[in-house]
């Protein structure tokens, strides 16, 4: 094994970090936003959860105009009905969200149930697959609390469509948060060793 220098130990974490070494100020400001917004969501889940909705519509009528636009400035293009339907679709499914926050948000909390139940089955498929290493009882946990995950927002439903999508959000802010914090604080230590 061969002894690194504190110069190459540098080097290689100013490679690793790149631009993000140069402005540690502005990730710790970023995640330290994230951070409140997670926590403002963790205690306002279901002003969070109309908010994403609304967020959700403002989105979905946006990439309804700008399918319309595309298609017709696209003249002689043989799809230019089908992205019209596409826009008047996406356009008609804003004014639903906003209209029917409730249903939309119920059809979220749907959403969000078969994503933790089909990824929970998938996984735990791939964990008996890969029954011969040790970890795969760890793959196979992770695969249950996905399962377990599913069966509680159903069981909970349609209550939990009020809360649960703005809980999830507030969580991956505070994850996303925390994650930028931490970058920022080895972008800093990186910038004063150098």
């Amino acid at each position: 094994m061969t002894d690194v220098s504190v110069d190459q130990i540098k080097a290689i974490r100013t490679n690793i970090m790149g631009a993000a070494a140069k402005v540690p100020g502005a990730l710790i400001g970023l995640g330290i936003l994230f951070i409140v917004l997670g926590m403002i969501g963790v205690t306002g889940q279901v002003l969070f959860s109309f908010i994403s909705v609304n967020v959700l519509g403002i989105f979905l009528f946006a990439g309804g105009l700008l399918q319309g636009i595309h298609a017709f400035k696209s003249t002689g293009w043989k799809s230019v009905g089908v992205q019209l339907i596409f826009g008047i679709l996406y356009i008609a499914a804003a004014i639903y969200v906003w209209a029917f926050p409730i249903p939309a948000l119920e059809v979220i909390t749907i959403w969000l149930a078969a994503i933790f139940f089909v990824t929970g089955f998938l996984r735990l498929i791939s964990a008996f697959q890969h029954r011969q290493f040790t970890e795969w009882t760890w793959m196979a946990f992770s695969a249950v609390i996905s399962i377990l995950m599913g069966v509680l927002i159903m069981n909970n439903f349609p209550a939990s469509s009020l809360w649960l999508p703005g809980l999830l959000i507030a969580i991956e802010l505070l994850l996303q948060g925390w994650s930028l914090l931490f970058l920022g604080f080895a972008a800093r230590s990186v910038t004063k060793q150098i």
